[in-house]
């Protein structure tokens, strides 16, 4: 199946009203630039800010970003056609993931309904074909309506208090109802991929899915100024394992999609629209298969200003910013290849992310090791900036 790259499919339904910011693969300079989407174009601004972190750090990103000048280099929908690799053609330019220096960190289990999955996949230890008779038993002990329940407050010490008595504990119900967030490095900078192209699954991996989030753009002094969209792609059956296999579950070659762009706050759109947000997924499979899911920033356990400060303060600094993945309360089980075993991915599954606020995310599915490598790295990017800079001087 081809991946949808229209550009009135990809952007805000607000998109008039949006200060959008994007990062592109400029063949002709060999680099990549800063670009803002307006409703007349694409137009590289690298020149005003050459990183993408830089232009977030600004006093007001979204004003920087309509008054920055720049060259047009054409429709948004000319760089969305030549994005998927299967279409590319490596002359012209192309969408790359709208972030750069940013440091990539996710927040875990911040809703009830995923915190209960966590827990189900490490009694299953990783394997799925145990999940539903676990799931039935954690329901029966912990119940489903966790969401109310502060973390951290007196209440959820008490619930630690009952389950620790009837050995049901858990690591992920301490992230989930404890005092401490659960955040961690999801991948390296610069390897996030964007949309309308490949994401990556481990190829050893049985039982995995998307995870559809809302991804925060934080600037080094802990200002929240914009949001974009997610796939904080799992591997359910490693971390099942071990909780220590976190890095391996997380962090494969293509498996961090952020997209399409970054809308920065402004009086239009704020931190309380992303609160109010309804985050819809679609997964279309090659065989026919179809999944929806939803997942409703406000059914999460911890307001999105406490995980950042959780994030960054006196013992976790940031020079060039950083996003954050808040975390979904969407986990498959619906059954997909044989009753009991849930949801997995196939290859060529699409993937779309989705919220009017800020568009579609949509990705393929493939192997981490048969999407495009990641070679293009601080070493490159600061070579391909300092290129830029000798050039316009010349």
């Amino acid at each position: 199946m081809p991946i949808v790259t229209d550009a009135t499919f990809i952007l805000p339904d607000d998109f008039a009203d949006a200060a959008l910011m994007g990062r592109i693969w400029r063949p002709d300079l060999a680099s990549p630039s800063v670009v803002a989407i307006r409703n007349d174009g694409v137009f590289d601004i690298t020149d005003n800010f050459p990183t993408a972190s830089q232009l977030a750090g600004a006093a007001d990103p979204a004003g920087a970003l309509r008054a920055a000048r720049g060259e047009r280099l054409g429709a948004l929908q000319d760089l969305l056609t030549n994005t998927p690799p299967e279409n590319r053609d490596p002359t012209k330019p192309w969408l790359l993931a709208p972030i750069d220096l940013q440091v990539i960190k996710a927040a875990g289990v911040t809703f009830a309904v995923s915190m209960l999955e966590r827990v189900i996949e490490e009694r299953a230890r990783g394997n799925p074909e145990s999940a539903t008779a676990i799931r039935a038993e954690v329901t029966r002990i912990v119940g489903t309506d966790l969401s109310r329940l502060k973390p951290g407050s007196a209440e959820a010490q008490h619930v630690k208090d009952v389950l620790v008595a009837q050995n049901a504990w858990s690591q992920y119900l301490e992230v989930g109802i404890g005092p401490d967030a659960e955040v961690f490095t999801k991948a390296p900078v610069l390897s996030a991929v964007g949309t309308c192209t490949d994401a990556g699954l481990h190829p050893k991996s049985v039982w995995n899915n998307p995870e559809p989030e809302v991804v925060l753009v934080v600037a080094s002094d802990g200002r929240i100024v914009g949001a974009s969209l997610g796939n904080d792609v799992n591997l359910r059956d490693f971390e099942g394992r071990s909780a220590l296999l976190l890095s391996k579950a997380k962090d494969n070659n293509a498996s961090c999609a952020i997209g399409p762009f970054v809308r920065f706050f402004d009086a239009g759109f704020g931190l309380d629209d992303v609160r109010t947000m309804e985050i819809s997924l679609e997964v279309k499979g090659p065989e026919g298969f179809v999944l929806h899911g939803a997942s409703s920033l406000t059914q999460i356990s911890r307001d999105p200003v406490d995980i950042v400060a959780q994030t960054i303060n006196e013992n976790h600094q940031y020079p060039d910013g950083f996003v954050l993945f808040l975390g979904t309360m969407f986990a498959p089980i619906q059954d997909r290849a044989a009753k009991g075993q849930g949801f997995t991915h196939v290859e060529g599954d699409l993937v779309t992310v989705a919220t009017s606020k800020l568009g579609r995310l949509t990705n393929r599915m493939r192997p981490s090791g048969a999407c495009e490598p990641w070679a293009f790295g601080l070493t490159a990017l600061i070579a391909a900036l300092t290129r830029r800079i000798q050039n316009k001087s010349k």
